[in-house]
């Protein structure tokens, strides 16, 4: 099989997969629609930006589906595989944020893609990558568990490394240096994925494992929206909720490649900057009560094996 049908395979399924975590999200919330925006890129390219705003759980979240190409590799692609600079490149993937109303659900983030990097005279070189994470504001223990156990679940049917390893990436990327923390209590991360647990390119394997973990987000999210949609909040917690929105706005514009890579594109900037919340807050020094639930959270903020009793 050629690398352009694999492409054709994987649109497929991306496609596939952006319409059913649209049905789910949509019957988690009850009565909040996503709205959908076709696009296309000058330069190549195009996609489907699926937005839901003002549901009765999701505040906003945005499930978005795109295929984009060129001529060039853009910069955040050649700083993280440089070897590849003066390809040209193919890319195609599903990227979501979950912004819920009730600040004890959690804001979630997942994304799949596929890439293609080519070069006359010389073999293609393709690659997955992708993941999931979850960033609690009050956190539960059974919540980050069943999460964990979900990731593991999606790894497990393709090698025994595969979760530890991912879950250690995750940890890794999602941490922002400045304030010390990571985002959430993490999940999977993975990217340059085309070889199976022996070291030869295998297109099956690797497919197959994105697949996984792009199946199991739904598995993994909402049985945890489920349990906390309609706990009771005030105005402390809303506030809290925003004040912590701010670290992930931090994260997505300083740090995060997706980001980077779809505005070095010339991608959708809308669909690029829907993963920000609608609303946020920063406040100067803020140091919450000792001993409050506010201040448990730091305590959810490093690395942690959440399996350990299993």
């Amino acid at each position: 099989m050629s690398e352009h049908q694999y492409l054709e395979q994987v649109k497929a399924y991306l496609q596939d997969l952006q319409d059913r975590i649209c049905a789910d999200l949509e019957a988690v919330d009850g009565e909040g629609h996503f709205r959908e925006d076709a696009w296309t890129r000058e330069q190549g390219g195009g996609g489907r930006s699926r937005v839901l705003r003002h549901g009765v759980v999701i505040e906003q979240g945005g499930v978005n589906y795109s295929h984009v190409f060129g001529e060039s590799m853009p910069a955040s692609a050649t700083a993280h595989r440089p070897e590849l600079a003066g390809r040209s490149f193919n890319a195609c993937g599903v990227s979501l944020v979950i912004h819920p109303r009730n600040p004890y659900v959690p804001t979630s983030h997942a994304n799949v893609r596929f890439f293609i990097a080519e070069k006359e005279g010389e073999a293609p070189v393709w690659w997955f990558g992708g993941g999931f994470d979850l960033t609690p504001f009050y956190p539960f223990d059974d919540d980050v568990k069943h999460w964990h156990r979900t990731a593991r679940a999606a790894c497990a049917p393709f090698g025994d490394a595969y979760y530890d390893d991912y879950k250690a990436w995750c940890d890794r990327y999602f941490f922002l240096p400045h304030r010390n923390e990571t985002r959430g209590v993490g999940g999977l991360f993975f990217d340059d994925l085309n070889t199976n647990p022996q070291g030869e390119l295998d297109f099956d394997h690797a497919f197959g494992l994105m697949r996984s973990i792009g199946d199991h987000f739904v598995n993994a999210y909402v049985p945890i929206v489920e349990r906390r949609k309609a706990l009771p909040f005030g105005e402390r917690e809303r506030e809290f909720q925003l004040y912590r929105r701010g670290r992930y706005v931090e994260f997505n514009l300083v740090y995060d490649r997706g980001t980077l890579f779809g505005l070095q594109t010339g991608g959708r900037t809308e669909s690029i900057l829907m993963s920000m919340p609608p609303l946020a807050r920063w406040e100067y020094m803020y140091t919450p009560e000792e001993g409050s639930p506010e201040a448990n959270l730091q305590t959810y903020l490093k690395p942690r094996d959440w399996l350990q009793q299993d």
